[in-house]
Parts: C-alpha cells; structure tokens; sequence
C-alpha cells in the first residue's frame, strides 16, 4: 500500500531506520559517466512502438510495453531497462545498490536504489531517447496462456509515457494508443489465468493525506485504476517466464511464498465477515479477492487484512548443482507457479541478477561470473531490506493516521471489530472515516459494529489509543 502526504515531515522515519536517500560523490560520479557496456551485443529493436504506464510524475521508468495481435492470439514486447548495462560489477554503484538492496519509499521522497542520473537519466525508458533494454517477446493463445518467447538485449525507443489517470481515462473512451490497445483484453485474460492457479493477487490501494484550510488533515484512499490492475499482470506474466526459465535450468533467484495457513484462512473468514463479505476458506482466495472493490474503505480493509496471508516470502537461490531439484515450496503462492522478480531492476537489486540468468539460460550461454558469484549476497541484502521497506511503510502510515486523529482526541466513532482478544482485553477494530485499522481496549464481540472513543494520540511516537464505550 502506497502512502501520499503533503506538507508532513518523513525525515524523523528515515533517520530512525537508517534510510540514507544521498549518494557519495564517488557514486554520482561513476553513475553520471557510465555508458552501455553491452552496446555490441544489442539487437535493434526500435521499431518495435513501445510506451510506458507510470504512476504521475514517475521519471524512474523500468518497463515499456507493446501488445500485437498475433493470429488468435497475442505478440506481448515487453522491454526492461538493462541497468547491468551501466553497472561496473566492482564499482561504487554495484557495491552503493549491494547495500540499499530495493528503493526505499517515503511519502516526501524515495531513497533510491541507483543515483537519479542513472535511475532516472541513462538507464529509464523515457520517450523519443534510445535506450538498452532487456527485450521480453511472449506470444499468448487466445486464453492468455504462454506458447512461446524470446528474450534478447536490444536497443529500443519509448514513443509515448502515460499515467494511470490518463490510461484509464483513454481506456473508457475508447482511445487508447495502438500500442497498449489491447493491454486490458490481454490483463482480463491473464487475471483469469491466475484464478486457474488458485493464484491470490492483491489490488491494495493508495492511500492519500491532505492538509485542509482548517489546519486539519484528511486521510483518503486513492481510486485502484483498472489499468494499473491490467499493467501488473504483464509485469507478473514476465516474472513467470522468467521463474519457469530459472526453474527449468536449476540456477538463479527465485521469488518464493508458501500457502497460507488454513488457520490464517479462517481467522481470515470471520474478519471479512465483519466488514460484510462472505469468504469459503475452502474455496481459492484468489477468486474471492477478485470480486473485492478496494476502492472503499471497507475494501481497502479486506486487502490489508488479506496482505496476512501473504506472510513469509522470500528469495530462493538455485545452484545449478547435480542432481538437485526443485522443492515444491520455492514455487510462489501469490501467482500460482515458479516466479522471479525481473522486472523493475531501477528500484530493485534482485531484479538485475536474476535478468542476467535468465539471459544467459535462454542463450546458451554461461552466467556472467559477477551474477553467480554475487547471488547469494544478493538473497541476503533482499532479506535484509525487505521487512526495512516493510517497517519504514508501515511507520509512514502510522505518522499520517496519527496526524489525521490527533485533532479528534475525545471525539467518538463508530467501528467494526474485527478480531476480539478476552485474555488481553482489547480488539482489533476498524473505523470507515477516516479509513484506520487500530486497537482499543476492551473485548467486544467480533464482527458487531460497536462506538469507540479516542483516548490519546502521540504523534511522535505514531501511536493512537481508542477504548470499546460500552
């Protein structure tokens, strides 16, 4: 879930968890005059009209895309930008990105994982530039299910950079641009492919906070675009061929979740029930949280609860060694199969290791030594910062809720409890406007809708109180 705020101050979280966002000269330096070492190797690929769908005001742009019909079925070009391109493997930028791991995302701006000039300069898909890439060509049936791919270095040019607003806004009139006209035929039919593999695919929403004319601030969730939904599956489409190569090969990093526990899926039931949706733990999560609209409160609660059930990913290297195999658990749950991350290497360290893989296993060719023999720092740098990235949003959004609540303190509200606890006299309860999930003290029954009054905020320490008014 993505937070946005004006006019609040993150600086405290980032200095509290060490989140550094500057580079050291040596870094900028090396950053602003590298230049594409692979330019031998690239396979020109301009013709090729691809365009970017980005989050407004984006300049860090990893991929770029282009669908064509392709008999009854579909031609996906999907390109990434090849940041090993601009990356010496013993240099001050590889060893700088070793140690951030992933971009670090602050409402009042990111710590990036590459220097801007590479990550939103050299090495960014931006439009009318050329730039190296790393090209994915996946040919689709008419279900939307994989027959065929290719994947090579190549030089490519962006025609055009859209935003989510102005993609969706083009998608409802019906003049989307030729290039991603089919993108949310293609995206229903792999969402649909998804289900088939009892996938679980979140569609958390943004969350926004405004300072209004009273000094008081709002806290308000942002709308879950369709095209974002439609985007993401070609980004997860990508990340399985790519899982599916590695796991056929025996060597890379693949990304790994285990099913949920059938105990988390029925505490999982009786908390949606609270909020007025019927869940079948027996009955794939994935179609449930497909017919979820998280555009609402109530639904963006359903997928924080649902985001518990996602709960121990992680990176799973393969060596390639005789006779290993491929256990079972290092497939991932949340997309039903094998998969890597590869596709947003600007803000990911993984993402340009396991590419490299990827390539190599494609082309018959041997792993790049700085890919094998780095990888499992890498696993360990991504294990690392995760939960990093994981408590920083989880900070950020405890700061905005107690920003919003601290002109309320005394002021009552009505809640739906969500989970209940008699041993230790409190529960967990949710509260429509603003949108909040908290504790309070006292023990109501579970899923009854009951009134809460705010005891205390303290804003420094991101924390807020409510008490069950019986």
């Amino acid at each position: 879930m993505r937070l946005y705020a004006a006019a609040l101050d993150f600086s405290g979280i980032a200095e509290e968890f060490g989140v550094v966002r500057g580079f050291d000269d040596d870094v900028n330096r090396e950053a602003a005059a590298a230049t594409d070492r692979h330019a031998a190797q690239r396979v020109d690929r301009r013709d090729i009209e691809l365009v970017t769908i980005d989050p407004e005001g984006s300049m860090d742009l990893d991929q770029a895309v282009c669908i064509l019909p392709d008999g009854d079925g579909y031609l996906v070009h999907y390109a990434i930008a090849d940041v090993a391109a601009f990356v010496d493997p013993d240099g001050a930028v590889a060893a700088e990105s070793l140690r951030r791991g992933q971009t670090i995302y602050l409402p009042d701006g990111p710590a990036r994982l590459h220097p801007p000039v590479l990550s939103e300069g050299s090495a960014s898909l931006l439009p009318a530039v050329d730039r190296p890439a790393v090209l994915w060509s996946m040919r689709l049936d008419a279900r939307g299910e994989v027959t065929g791919y290719d994947l090579t270095r190549a030089l490519v040019r962006s025609r055009a950079r859209f935003n989510y607003v102005e993609a969706t806004g083009d998608m409802e009139k019906g003049t989307l641009h030729p290039s991603i006209r089919l993108l949310p035929e293609v995206g229903e039919l792999r969402s649909r492919t998804a289900l088939r593999r009892r996938a679980v695919s979140l569609s958390t929403p943004a969350q926004s906070v405004e300072r209004q004319d009273d000094g008081r601030y709002r806290l308000d969730i942002e709308p879950r675009l369709a095209m974002m939904d439609h985007n993401s599956e070609i980004s997860l489409l990508t990340g399985m061929v790519a899982g599916q190569i590695m796991a056929s090969a025996g060597v890379g990093i693949l990304r790994t979740l285990t099913p949920a526990d059938p105990a988390d899926l029925w505490e999982f039931a009786a908390e949606v029930a609270a909020l007025g949706h019927s869940y079948d733990p027996d009955e794939p999560i994935g179609t449930f949280l497909d017919g979820i609209d998280a555009t609402g409160p109530r639904g963006m609660a359903v997928m924080r609860e649902a985001q518990k059930l996602l709960r121990g990913a992680g990176y799973e290297l393969l060596t390639g060694e005789d006779g290993e195999t491929i256990p079972e658990e290092y497939t991932h749950a949340g997309v039903g199969g094998y998969y890597a991350h590869v596709t947003a290497p600007l803000r990911r360290l993984v993402d340009r290791y396991a590419t490299e893989f990827c390539l190599a296993v494609h082309n018959g060719e041997a792993v790049p030594d700085w890919a094998e023999d780095g990888a499992p720092d890498v696993v360990g740098t991504m294990h690392r910062t995760a939960p990093l990235a994981g408590g920083v949003d989880r900070a950020c959004l405890n700061l905005a809720e107690a920003t919003v609540l601290e002109p309320w303190v005394g002021e009552t509200f009505r809640a739906v409890v969500l989970a209940t606890s008699e041993s230790s006299d409190s529960a967990r309860i949710f509260i429509s406007e603003p949108p909040v999930v908290a504790r309070c003290s006292g023990a109501p029954d579970q899923g009854t809708r009951v009134t809460v009054r705010l005891d205390g905020v303290d804003v420094t320490r991101r924390e807020v109180s409510f008490s069950w008014i019986r």
